[in-house]
């Protein structure tokens, strides 16, 4: 212990200088190695220490810098910069084509020959240059289509100062959410059209010839041309609107402020707008005609975040307006543009009639996250896509604490920790990577918006405002914000800005954190010695998979005491530690607010004592347990029937997000023992464990029930209804859809689709061609595309090629049969249409789309079939998502062959 502790204050000393001085740091470890080796023949222990220096070293040679532009990544020189956009759109919707024309104000830093900027599949018609002492020069432009840049040359070097630069150029309107797209969708019996922007991360270059990186901040003035009928939305308000005949109209958009371009958005169409004010910024909500009912709650979510944000984060919201703006497809999920967030409509509309609760939480955590952003994204960009986690991290942290202050019913930090359990997972196999990541291509920053600049963002963050307590950070983050307002950083800016509000080491622990892969594994042992509890906790990197060829270390932040007792802090900052607690009395627990990134496996007699007593556990620790537990029955390091044994202890268990984390956990068990008699065995312990909570709560809401009453109604249902409980399933079938409470509609609508006939199939397609409600649509190709019939499925399939259904449903369709168990069926299906198909995938998702229709499999043979056909027909841009998924069905491989022998003899025991 002693040895440990007078490395670990090495260590610490060393890395809380690395951000600003890493150079020095280096030499100063390479002398340290020096003096070990000298010394290792006579101090026997310090040899363990070589290898951590070694990685010390490594680690403080790739510490991140505070922010400089010159030293920010990109393709584009730092030369030249643009300053403002003048920039002007005509769309042709009949001839899915656009022209434009801008005037760039742009700064000439060091003299040079070359004006380079981001231009992709778009023609430049012409070019020219201006400034106060040359005359105006015609540019030749000189594309480069997989560089996706366009290079004007000079005949003499352009001198520092400012000039204009002047281009016309068209391109296309796409069908797919890249750039600037069209988007059809019906309004009652009539097909509509919009156009909606998608330029993230690095699709502003589709529209206009940008500087398309982060650091290239810039202002943008936009004016467009649109027929009578379109009212228009962009990141300001317009200021002008005339008529220009033809039957167009010509509307101009205020300047914005100096921001990146992928922030910038046009959406134009028949729409609709409801706005309100709060504190001087009027809020809107946008959506398509006969949709301003559902708006109101979006609107008044709208309204508290920004008065809430306001004060935590001790910055005005910048611009006059924000507008929520709902589109009926096109897109999953969200896109924070600064003053116009565009959502898919499912994701923030909420109707007062028939949304269940569900969808209220889903429309406030997606908005409280897209307004975070606005903030910390917008007003604080990251310098480059590496630095991903700094913009994602923080606003899913930022939804996270939103929810629980305005909705402590919802128990969103108890969700988020079920999503940490998740992406943890992935963390602790080979094919993860550090949050702090290379990004070098186009494809690179699309693949990089995973879960691990969402999810671990957040779960960094949480861990990290524990540690340093909630005052403090918000300290931090209210002086990080005022010193980098309108400007982009690196983690070093904002590890300094709380390490100063602090007072704690923060960009040593933080370096740890965010520049490694993976994440600990907690050993906990204790002994009663002298009438004091003797803690011994000792680390170790976690796999899944294989073990990692240089095993790596944390700093680790964490609290541990007594359940039901106050916890106190440790720090863990080499391979073991000894805390000493009072007294031998209660029940150890590590953790107990579940704020911890990494897993714990306690002694024997430990997991016992807390195994026995789950009930009076909090719900972040019986959540924890239950994961921990299952993550390690999966990694071989806990038999099987350890988990079933903890999981037999739920059955009292009334917790939403806990019953989702087992479902979830007997769920995989179930797909893992698939073709074996195994897997009824998995069902059956499936039904007995759920049926009992699901007794108690029966099929009809009552007065007087919690928010999480209403979410484990469903849950249980559908549980019970994939493990093949006959009884449910009849009453589930008994059920009409139409007129069950909103909370059930969706698993009485998946019943009928999950064992369908064909008049069953026919009458849900039906419903779905009529309906005009999205959740409703959504819905009802759920049921479809989980009918275990193959002659159904391939029906399925069929839908996604044809032109029976809106587009914003059928480019789901493969993916979602796929993922019901015909993963076979969808892949030959798939790849005999992979052209079509991938034009409908947004850029985010197009690398991830084949890899995903296997996603699910468990034999080896799949993943090699599938990362041969990406290399062969998709190329390397590709292959990091085909590589992720191959090595997940691959670990499901070892997975099942690890766990299999285990389940009857497990099941058999009287524990089981």
């Amino acid at each position: 212990m002693q040895k440990n502790s007078v490395v670990s204050h090495l260590t610490r000393r060393f890395l809380q200088f690395i951000a600003i001085l890493h150079a020095k740091l280096v030499a100063l470890i390479k002398c340290m190695l020096g003096k070990v080796l000298r010394l290792h023949m006579k101090l026997s222990f310090v040899r363990p220490v070589i290898a951590a220096l070694f990685s010390l070293a490594a680690l403080a040679a790739h510490a991140e810098a505070p922010f400089s532009f010159a030293d920010t990544p990109g393709k584009l020189p730092k030369d030249v910069v643009p300053l403002q956009y003048a920039a002007h759109l005509r769309p042709d919707l009949a001839a899915r084509t656009f022209y434009g024309s801008e005037t760039v104000e742009i700064e000439v830093l060091t003299a040079t020959t070359r004006i380079m900027l981001n231009a992709a599949a778009l023609q430049i018609d012409s070019a020219s240059l201006a400034g106060k002492d040359i005359p105006v020069r015609k540019l030749a432009p000189v594309a480069d289509e997989a560089a996706q840049t366009v290079t004007f040359r000079l005949d003499q070097p352009l001198l520092p100062g400012r000039y204009q630069l002047t281009l016309k150029f068209h391109g296309t309107i796409n069908r797919e959410a890249r750039g600037l797209f069209h988007l059809e969708y019906q309004a009652g019996k009539t097909e509509k059209t919009m156009l909606v922007t998608n330029l993230a991360p690095s699709d502003a270059r589709r529209l206009l010839p940008t500087w398309d990186e982060p650091a290239f901040r810039a202002a943008f003035k936009l004016t467009v041309d649109l027929p009578l009928n379109f009212k228009a939305y962009s990141n300001t308000p317009v200021e002008k609107q005339e008529k220009i005949g033809g039957g167009l109209q010509r509307l101009s958009f205020g300047l914005t402020p100096r921001m990146p371009s992928y922030l910038l958005v046009l959406v134009a169409g028949e729409l609709e707008r409801s706005a309100v004010k709060q504190d001087g910024i009027e809020i809107g909500v946008v959506t398509t005609a006969g949709k301003q009912p559902q708006a109101a709650f979006a609107l008044g979510t709208s309204k508290d975040l920004l008065r809430y944000y306001h004060t935590y984060f001790g910055q005005p919201y910048a611009l006059p307006k924000l507008d929520q703006i709902a589109v009926p497809g096109g897109f999953n999920g969200a896109m924070e543009n600064w003053g116009g967030i565009v959502y898919h409509e499912t994701t923030l509309l909420v109707d007062p009639r028939t949304s269940p609760e569900s969808m209220r939480k889903q429309s406030f955590i997606f908005n409280a996250h897209e307004v975070s952003h606005q903030w910390f994204g917008n007003l604080v960009t990251m310098a480059w896509w590496d630095n991903l986690w700094l913009n994602e991290g923080f606003a899913s942290w930022m939804e996270t604490k939103a929810s629980e202050h305005f909705h402590p019913e919802w128990r969103a930090a108890l969700d988020s920790q079920g999503a940490r359990d998740t992406v943890m997972e992935f963390d602790a196999r080979k094919t993860t990577r550090a949050l702090q990541s290379k990004v070098e291509t186009e494809d690179e920053a699309a693949d990089a918006f995973d879960d691990i600049p969402y999810v671990k963002g957040e779960a960094l963050v949480r861990m990290l405002e524990a540690w340093l307590g909630e005052d403090a950070f918000r300290n931090g983050m209210r002086s990080y914000m005022a010193s980098h307002r309108m400007g982009n950083t690196t983690g070093a800016d904002l590890w300094a800005a709380l390490e100063k509000a602090s007072g704690k080491p923060v960009t040593a622990l933080a370096l740890d954190w965010t520049m490694q892969p993976g994440y600990p594994l907690l050993k906990v042992e204790q002994a009663c010695e002298q009438g004091r509890r003797r803690i011994t906790l000792s680390q170790e990197q976690y796999w899944l998979d294989e073990q990692p060829a240089t095993p790596r270390q944390w700093q680790v932040p964490l609290q541990l005491g007594i359940v039901g007792g106050k916890a106190v802090q440790a720090m863990l900052d080499g391979p073991s530690s000894t805390v000493i607690l009072p007294g031998c009395e209660g029940t150890l627990v590590v953790d107990p607010n579940g704020v911890g990134y990494f897993r714990v496996q306690y002694d024997s007699a430990s997991f016992a004592a807390l195994s026995a007593r789950s009930a009076d556990l909090s719900d972040s620790t019986r959540l924890r347990l239950l994961s921990d537990t299952w993550s390690q029955a999966q990694a071989g390091r806990q038999p099987l029937s350890a988990w079933l044994t903890l999981a037999g202890n739920y059955r009292g268990e009334n917790r939403a997000a806990v019953w989702r984390a087992l479902a979830s956990q007997l769920r995989s068990l179930d797909d893992l023992m698939a073709g074996t008699p195994e897997q009824e065995a998995v069902r059956r312990f499936t039904r007995d464990l759920a049926r009992p909570a699901f007794d108690r709560l029966g099929w009809d809401e009552k007065m007087g029930e919690s928010v999480d009453q209403r979410a484990l109604r469903p849950l249980l249902a559908g549980l019970l209804i994939h493990a093949a409980d006959q009884t449910v399933l009849a009453q589930a079938r008994a059920r009409s859809s139409t007129t069950a409470p909103p909370s059930m509609r969706a698993v009485l609508t998946l019943a009928q689709g999950l064992y369908a006939d064909v008049a069953t199939y026919d009458r849900l397609l039906a419903r779905l061609m009529q309906s005009d409600s999205a959740e409703e649509r959504d819905e009802l190709a759920d049921a479809l595309c989980s009918a275990t019939d193959p002659v159904l499925a391939a029906r399925t399939l069929a839908l996604s090629m044809s032109d029976l259904l809106p587009a914003q449903i059928t480019s789901l369709l493969v993916g979602q049969v796929a993922r019901a168990g015909h993963a076979a069926l969808a892949w030959n299906f798939a790849i005999e249409r992979s052209a079509a198909l991938l034009n409908d995938q947004e850029a985010l998702g197009r690398n991830a789309f084949f890899p995903s229709l296997v996603g699910r499999s468990f034999d080896a043979a799949q993943a090699d079939m599938m990362e041969a056909w990406v290399g062969q027909h998709m190329g390397p841009g590709a292959m990091g998502e085909a590589r992720k998924v191959g090595n997940e069905i691959r670990t499901r491989a070892l997975q099942r062959q690890r766990l299999l022998p285990q389940v009857l003899p497990a099941l058999a025991a009287p524990a089981a």
